[in-house]
């Protein structure tokens, strides 16, 4: 692709950033609006352009998915050689490469789990910690260790920062168990991750022939995702910069939502006063997402001006779509089961499993979701489960690529040699009927499959390429795509898109988490309603419960970030009586297609006979309708505000369209 080519794919705003090529240049790109494409294409028109050596050039970013994404789109553009790796990965391969010749040897094993240290540091200073304990203290350290807190300075940084310790420990308490975790670690001959960073950025600050190779090799930086940067990767990055400005920067405030593990936007807010020279661009033609889900977006975070950050107003660029649904039902049991019922929908119209998300606010809430979809025989996959290359049947898979590799038939295909040979460890073109176990095995199989048909599709690539692309995947941790309806926690579903989503919970004490009682703690709440929003492309819906358990007392109420956002005249409120006083219970969960098929019917009788619409039927009767589905007049009439008169006038004409969606 030549330089002309790789400018002529890009909008205004995204070339003003593919074309500023030197000096610090920052980016407020908001979500949707093509970030990747913009700094990808950026990297790679410098390249074309000779203004790069690939090989100068190092990307980073925060999760291994998000690498995998830039390394593939490089090398669809044509690009090879740079680097694409989140901190630690980059940081890590520095300090394999370094520690033998600063220290000595092979270096440290780094410890996956702080539990088991941190376990040991309390047992050894007395304290009574349960497994809940461990898992907060640990997060604290974590906390500590990558705002470059030491455990001296940890008690005063507690109390400016207005932050309590995990319950049950006092501030010197935990300082205390920092110091014994830092001599558990040392006992052990092990490192954490954190220190893989810290070692890397003390290296290269207290060794001048450590910088000047590692500045030699490095020229030019991309960070993406800048606004969760924490103070100890910033302090890496500042080393590896030294005193250059060649450095590209990417990132979102509106999207800050990792703050309790570190993250600050409080560089990318102030990147301008660092390099005052600095280009910025804005990106806010959204291409995610339709226009109904944008102006939701841009509805939530109205108010967000006065902040620091005036924000990014979105503007939709796709043809409008369904408008969004808002639903409440009796209780979680009743949401859980209409949603699985509603994704049963959309998969039956066309919409790939795969295209399908289930967000909420905490794990907990995954178990309803996923007994719910299994009950209605729909695949699903809970994000942050089971990493995919350690699951046995991915490396079973991977052991017989690998010995396929050595006699390949060159007639065929790598799609052709990828399902030969996986056909042996039990896949099959049609996926499995079974449920459970037997249906993850194939799911991950026919990822394999997916992943070789894309490979070969982009590069013609044949086994051994198949092979290095699985191997450079797995040391990533970047999975390929497995088809089923995502549950994942908002938190998990950060950078991922859906063609539709589905936001359950959203009740006070939940959304916001009970748990965040400041100013910022709420408004981060809010950044992850809005992540959670952005996430959709065409179908939003957004639902809450007014009590946990069936016939619960419905004392919930919906989440205040919904207040201003929820429609006034709500068609969807369960528990509403026919007009014959016989019960009927309505979830809310009306037919959408159905709705849509019956408001044109009804617009067009409003213009034929020169009325307002409401006087034919109101939306409110028309969701009731898509919900019911009235089989005959007797069902009719049971939806509230439907009396003979409308049953005369178009009673015929409603069951037609009714039955004809039915059939359809």
């Amino acid at each position: 692709m030549s330089a002309d080519e790789i400018l002529e794919a890009l909008d205004p705003d995204q070339r003003a950033v593919a074309t500023a090529l030197t000096g610090p240049v920052c980016v407020l790109a908001g979500a949707g609006t093509g970030k990747t494409r913009a700094i990808t294409h950026r990297i790679a028109y410098g390249v074309r352009t000779g203004v790069y050596q690939p090989t100068s050039v190092l990307a980073v970013t925060f999760t291994a998915r998000a690498a995998g994404e830039m390394r593939t789109r490089l090398r669809d553009l044509g690009v090879a050689g740079v680097q694409a790796r989140t901190f630690h990965a980059a940081a890590l391969k520095q300090l394999s490469y370094f520690w033998p010749r600063i220290v000595g040897g092979a270096p440290p094993r780094i410890l996956e789990h702080k539990a088991p240290a941190v376990g040991q540091a309390a047992a050894a200073l007395g304290m009574t910690v349960d497994r809940v304990a461990v898992r907060d203290l640990s997060s604290e350290i974590e906390w500590a260790k990558v705002s470059m807190i030491p455990a001296d300075d940890y008690p005063r940084a507690v109390a400016a920062l207005h932050r309590e310790p995990p319950a049950g420990f006092d501030a010197h308490a935990v300082a205390r168990l920092m110091r014994a975790y830092e001599e558990a670690k040392t006992a052990r001959g092990v490192i954490d991750f954190e220190d893989v960073l810290l070692y890397v950025g003390d290296m290269i600050h207290s060794n001048p022939p450590v910088a000047d190779e590692i500045r030699r090799q490095y020229r030019r930086f991309v960070v993406d995702e800048y606004q969760d940067v924490s103070p100890l990767q910033q302090f890496v990055l500042d080393q590896w910069l030294g005193d250059r400005d060649e450095l590209c920067v990417v990132g979102d405030p509106s999207q800050t939502i990792y703050s309790f593990t570190g993250a600050t936007p409080h560089h990318l807010l102030t990147f301008r006063k660092t390099y005052p020279k600095a280009v910025e661009v804005r990106l806010v033609r959204d291409y995610r997402s339709t226009p109904q889900v944008v102006s939701l977006a841009n509805a939530l975070l109205a108010d967000r001006a006065g902040r620091g950050f005036a924000g990014l107003e979105l503007k939709a660029q796709r043809p409008s779509g369904p408008p969004v649904t808002f639903t409440v039902y009796d209780d979680d049991e009743a949401e859980a089961a209409q949603v699985a019922a509603a994704v049963g929908r959309l998969v039956k119209s066309g919409t790939p499993a795969g295209e399908i998300a289930v967000l909420y606010r905490t794990n907990a809430q995954s178990e309803l979701y996923e007994q719910a979809l299994a009950d209605a025989g729909i695949p699903y996959l809970v994000r942050g489960g089971e990493r995919f290359f350690q699951r046995r049947e991915v490396r079973e898979g991977i052991v017989l690529l690998r010995g396929a590799a050595r006699a390949v038939d060159p007639g065929q295909t790598l799609p052709e040699i990828v399902r030969d040979v996986l056909s042996n460890a039990g896949w099959a073109p049609e996926a499995p009927a079974a449920r459970g176990a037997v249906r993850e095995r194939w799911e991950s199989m026919q990822a394999l499959v997916a992943l070789a048909d894309d490979l070969y599709a982009s590069t013609k690539a044949g086994l051994p390429e198949l092979i290095a692309e699985l191997d450079e995947r797995a040391a990533a941790q970047h999975a390929p795509a497995v088809q089923g309806v995502t549950l994942a926690s908002l938190h998990a579903a950060k950078g991922l898109e859906w063609d539709a989503v589905f936001l359950v919970g959203l009740s006070e004490g939940l959304m916001p988490i009970s748990l965040a009682e400041t100013p910022d703690a709420i408004a981060e709440e809010k950044r992850l309603l809005y992540v959670g929003i952005t996430r959709a492309r065409e179908h939003l819906r957004l639902s809450w419960a007014r009590s946990r358990n069936p016939g619960g007392r419905g004392s919930r109420r919906r989440s205040r970030f919904l207040d201003r956002l929820w429609p006034a005249a709500q068609p969807s409120l369960p528990g509403r009586r026919p007009a014959d006083g016989a019960s009927v219970r309505l979830t809310g969960e009306y037919d959408q297609e159905l709705f849509e098929a019956l408001r044109d019917w009804r617009d067009s009788v409003a213009v034929a006979i020169d009325r307002p619409k409401f006087t034919v039927l109101s939306d409110q009767m028309l969701a009731e309708i898509a919900e019911v589905r009235p089989a005959d007049e007797r069902a009719l009439v049971r939806v509230k505000g439907v009396g003979p008169t409308k049953i005369n006038q178009y009673g015929a004409a409603i069951l037609g369209i009714v039955a004809a969606a039915s059939r359809g």
